[in-house]
């Protein structure tokens, strides 16, 4: 049994996970962990699993299924089935929107306990899990919802989604990724990753049956901090711009520029603040920051931080592994980065606050464009600036401010398509037009 107190703002709440254990054999079979087809928990075709590892000690959760290509193949029959055959595709628009609510419902009233299967597996702080990460995903669903009666033309989930709708298939994307790619009968695929693996995926779609594709990839996203700015909020969002999540965040600002005029001033508070950082247990609802995802994913940031000192980059704190069991990374901060050094192109996807001084502006040099922002107190310029820079989401005097209904998606390098919004539901569907002749 797992157990957590967790206090809330006016009362002690004390929070029971009893599928989640220490004891590695007795989880497996409490805690959900095979594939999900045609409403069924099965073991993956060859019985393969592989270890799911919590980052804040480094023990194993649990084992999963590790899907095979054969997997995938029944996942997407008991999907065409649903779609063709089954209920789903005869339902009332409006009583299909009714079960994405219920959906909705049953994760809210599961919450805390989704938020913390989350904090354990990805090491993301509980607060940031239960807002953000799950609380995000509820709201995406009931928006969703709303749209199901608005578009003119009984197994697990206790929603009552009818069987093959929904079908997880975990397993490598070299495999599983890979066959869904390759699948005849996939007419449209989702991708959020990097970039050399999206135009991997790209190439693969046009192959198999020219399947319809949005990527969402790299970003580099550029963070420009004008002397005019309020320096207190310019401090504090900008170290959300990158320290979020422990910099796992795809929109992340990969690079400051600060006016030259402040910068010495801004790099002095930002170091002030991350000292007040608390680095620990992700469960801890006073933790600020907490372990990466995964070991390789630390190893790899530790050698960019390596890289950066040895291009010429000014390391002010950080750029090491912290001291301490799990994979926690040091939040970083870097100065002097010029345009040709590594980690002035290079995404980190970690805690690494990239600072560049400028006097004019070269935010647009990146082949990556997801996001960017803009901190000053002049409207007209920010307005301007805004205009120009060449990303899909630009963010005003503030940082990582997004909402389901606002479209979100990538430009250049950082791919195409979005995933929110009313235009999100234009990849997914398709127009026709039938001409009626009455007979003669």
């Amino acid at each position: 049994m797992f157990v957590r107190r967790l206090r809330g703002e006016d009362q002690e709440e004390e929070l029971l996970i009893d599928y989640v254990t220490k004891d590695v054999n007795n989880m497996t079979v409490k805690m959900p962990h095979q594939c999900f087809i045609n409403g069924n928990f099965e073991d993956a075709e060859d019985g393969k699993t592989y270890n799911t590892v919590n980052p804040t000690d480094g023990s194993v959760i649990c084992k999963v299924s590790y899907a095979s290509v054969a997997d995938v193949d029944r996942a997407v029959s008991a999907a065409k089935e649903a779609f063709d055959n089954g209920p789903w595709g005869k339902m009332n628009p409006r009583d299909r929107g009714q079960l994405l609510y219920r959906l909705a419902d049953l994760m809210e009233e599961h919450q805390e306990e989704l938020a913390t299967i989350e904090t354990l597996d990805s090491g993301a702080v509980y607060t940031l899990a239960l807002k953000t990460h799950v609380g995000m995903s509820i709201q995406t669903f009931r928006y969703f919802a709303g749209w199901c009666d608005k578009i003119q033309a009984r197994p697990n989930l206790k929603a009552g989604i009818p069987k093959g709708v929904i079908n997880i298939v975990p397993g490598s994307g070299g495999l599983v990724g890979q066959r869904m790619s390759d699948h005849p009968d996939i007419r449209k695929l989702g991708f959020t990753g990097s970039t050399p693996i999206g135009k991997q995926i790209m190439k693969s779609c046009a192959v198999s049956n020219l399947k319809k594709v949005s990527l969402e990839l790299g970003g580099k996203s550029p963070l420009i901090i004008f002397s005019d700015c309020d320096m207190d909020k310019a401090v504090r969002m900008g170290m959300s711009s990158v320290y979020f999540n422990k910099g796992e965040n795809c929109i992340a600002a990969g690079r400051l520029f600060v006016e030259e005029s402040i910068h010495d001033e801004y790099i002095r508070r930002v170091v002030e603040e991350i000292k007040k950082m608390k680095i620990g247990d992700p469960l801890d609802r006073s933790t600020d920051h907490g372990p990466q995802n995964h070991k390789a994913h630390l190893d790899k940031l530790v050698e960019y931080c390596e890289l950066g000192v040895k291009e010429g980059a000014t390391l002010v704190y950080g750029g090491r592994q912290v001291d301490r069991q799990g994979f926690f990374m040091e939040p970083t901060v870097f100065t002097d980065v010029e345009d040709h050094m590594f980690i002035a192109k290079e995404e980190s996807f970690g805690p690494v606050m990239v600072v560049s001084k400028f006097k004019d502006g070269r935010a647009n040099n990146t082949e990556f464009g997801l996001a960017s922002g803009v901190f000053t107190r002049d409207i007209n310029k920010a307005m301007y600036v805004s205009e120009r820079l060449e990303a899909g989401t630009v963010f005003v005097n503030t940082y990582n401010k997004t909402d389901v209904a606002a479209p979100f998606g990538g430009f250049k390098q950082s791919g195409f398509g979005k995933d929110l919004g009313e235009e999100a539901l234009h990849e997914y569907l398709r127009t026709k037009t039938a001409w009626p002749v009455t007979a003669a």
